[in-house]
């Protein structure tokens, strides 16, 4: 007798999956697309399902050397939910391997945001990187598109989401990998960091606080030794009223320089605006122990003071 059809989503996402892990891609793809043809019929909103179908198949046309279907799938399923590591992921490799560089270093950097263990957007990025040096020169960066800034929310976010055919995320994990926190960067990494730093410092001075938390960040995953990033990225999330990014970037800026004087007043000014006077006065008190003299401290305690009473 003849094995019964797959009669529904799940069931043909896993039998799916058994096709990929048999290196059976092309079936596998078969079987993602009556998946999602099927889910889109019975009118379903569940656009984390559609999204790992979308993922799946680029999945299967990476492995097959179709790289354009690829991308589209993994650009469908970050349409469904932003900042998916795996459809990143899939859609850098697939960049890389068509040549459009630019394109794969923006989604392998985004990777590292996300999770900055991944040692294939390690490696990746670090690929990209020389590959555009070599192109571009010293100018390479000005031939990039926007790095999009990801949202403290999807840091990370691949842990709380369901298994897929692949392990790309796991696999790095386990391997206990560098990171940009426990990894010392090369003098290259620095100096690439210091540099990016002074273009998010010109674009403060511009009053573009989005762009230059980008360039932060990026300098920050080069190195994140040194305070004065950290506390450079809090200004701009308290110009753009993110509060508590401002307390976690002064945080790790004093985490790094106990004596970071711009770090206690920006953290004390966050803490007001969230109305926890107690830790504002705290940083305030602090600030004023370094710097006694510091007339925008002084006028901030006397504003928290009042709060207080």
């Amino acid at each position: 007798m003849a094995p019964i059809p797959p009669a529904s989503v799940e069931e043909l996402r896993t039998t799916g999956n058994q096709s990929f892990r048999n290196g059976q891609f092309a079936e596998a793809a078969t079987l993602y697309s009556r998946a999602l043809r099927m889910l889109q019929e019975q009118g379903s909103s569940d656009p984390e399902k559609e999204s790992v179908l979308y993922s799946n198949r680029a999945a299967c046309h990476l492995k097959d050397g179709n790289c354009i279907d690829c991308i589209k799938d993994c650009t469908s399923a970050l349409a469904l939910v932003p900042f998916s590591l795996k459809p990143l992921l899939r859609r850098a490799s697939a960049y890389e391997a068509l040549e459009k560089y630019p394109l794969a270093y923006v989604d392998y950097v985004t990777v590292l945001q996300i999770d900055d263990s991944v040692m294939s957007a390690l490696e990746g990025s670090s690929r990209m990187t020389r590959t555009l040096m070599d192109s571009f020169g010293p100018e390479w960066r000005l031939k990039l598109p926007s790095i999009p800034l990801v949202p403290v929310s999807s840091q990370k976010r691949w842990e709380c989401l369901p298994l897929e055919n692949h392990k790309e995320p796991s696999k790095s994990k386990s391997k206990g990998t560098t990171s940009t926190k426990s990894r010392v960067p090369s003098a290259g990494d620095v100096e690439r960091a210091r540099a990016l730093k002074e273009e998010g410092n010109e674009l403060v001075k511009k009053g573009n606080h989005k762009q230059a938390i980008e360039k932060y960040s990026e300098s920050l995953w080069f190195s994140n030794l040194e305070s004065a990033t950290y506390s450079n990225r809090a200004l701009c999330h308290l110009e753009l009223k993110q509060y508590q990014e401002v307390v976690k970037d002064c945080t790790e800026a004093l985490r790094l320089d106990g004596k970071n004087v711009k770090a206690f007043y920006r953290r004390a000014q966050a803490y007001k605006a969230l109305k926890d006077f107690r830790s504002s006065f705290a940083d305030i008190d602090s600030l004023l122990q370094i710097e006694p003299r510091n007339g925008p401290a002084q006028k901030l305690r006397q504003e928290v003071n009042r709060s207080l009473n």
